[in-house]
């Protein structure tokens, strides 16, 4: 592990270094404005992104960014569980966790009609479906295999993702008031409609603990829904065209992350108040930290160029089933309210 430490340390100083360049100017917010408008979380992203579309970082820089996107990012996820407990997933309601199941169905249903009728093939029909209702580029990786989707129809489902899914996480906040959304139905919403679990963090954290707790279960519950959905399309894979790849089921710890069972391990504790008082601000501290610098590695990864490059028809997919995934949270949460 300490052998990888200089590799990775160049991508991590730079996604550190922006990280407090965000704190910095969220600081001059507070000092001139008297609160910040704009938070840190969301000011790394903007800094990366920015940075991103003057510089392409090169492979000395890539293992530290990739580092920071992904594994200091999972575990800002695994360390968030201590700051949810019991209590908070008994707010949701038994109406709710059943809401997420079939808001989850049915947006799939509807982003795969989406994508036909916008002429897709099917795979990638399937592939924005799933990536759009579920989990973003996790779901369309692990879906992938299934289907025998091939490396070009993965890589124009994911290629609109990263745009779509910052754009999502820096404009989902600002319809929080007019909306009229209280902390949970605002975080309900986040954790229906923006595709990672760590994105959920930065759309929420700005608006609230509470949003922020709320759309974190929700989005796992999203995540969690993965599983059985491979192992329903695994069983529709016959029914295909059979041009591409055979599929073929992925291992089931591709199915389910990682970070999700110690992030529940740690709820549980939470819960039983077996975490020590004392170390919940210095982990929640370092919670926010290393998704702040995660979401500026987030930004390095982004071209904006992207769009350009991708078809109308997955741009106007991917855009329209959020749109309706958006849309079905709402009906639920004007009629079923957390």
């Amino acid at each position: 592990m300490l052998s990888a430490v200089p590799r990775i340390l160049p991508g991590v100083l730079l996604c550190a270094g922006l990280t407090l360049t965000a704190a910095a100017l969220q600081a001059m917010e507070e000092r001139f404005a008297g609160q910040p408008y704009i938070e840190a979380l969301v000011l790394a992203i903007l800094l990366g992104v920015a940075v991103r579309s003057v510089w392409t970082p090169g492979g000395r820089w890539l293992p530290g960014i990739n580092f920071c996107a992904r594994w200091l990012l999972e575990t800002a996820v695994m360390l968030l569980g201590a700051a949810v407990s019991a209590h908070t997933v008994m707010q949701l309601g038994p109406p709710m966790l059943l809401g997420i199941i079939l808001i989850v169905a049915v947006a799939i249903c509807a982003s795969y009609l989406i994508g036909r009728a916008m002429g897709l093939p099917q795979r990638m029909a399937i592939l924005i479906a799933c990536g759009n209702s579920i989990c973003g580029n996790s779901a369309i990786v692990a879906v992938a295999p299934v289907i025998g989707a091939s490396a070009n129809d993965v890589s124009s489902a994911i290629a609109f993702t990263a745009v779509l899914g910052v754009a999502v996480v820096l404009g989902l906040p600002l319809l929080a008031t007019p909306l009229g959304l209280t902390l949970p139905q605002y975080g309900f919403l986040a954790g229906m409609t923006v595709y990672a679990v760590p994105q959920v963090m930065a759309a929420t954290l700005p608006i609230g603990a509470l949003a922020n707790q709320v759309g974190t279960l929700v989005k796992l519950v999203r995540v969690l829904m993965l599983a059985p959905v491979v192992v329903v399309l695994s069983l529709l894979a016959g029914r295909l065209s059979q041009d591409g790849p055979a599929p073929v089921m992925p291992k089931l710890h591709r199915l389910v992350p990682w970070f999700i069972f110690p992030f529940l391990l740690l709820a549980a504790m939470r819960s039983f108040n077996l975490i020590p008082a004392m170390l919940l601000e210095p982990i929640a501290y370092l919670t926010r930290g290393f998704t702040t610098i995660s979401m500026a590695a987030l930004g390095l990864g982004v071209n904006v160029r992207v769009i350009a490059k991708t078809g109308m028809s997955v741009s106007a997919t991917v855009i329209f089933s959020l749109l309706v995934l958006g849309v079905i949270t709402m009906i639920l949460i004007r009629f079923v309210s957390p």
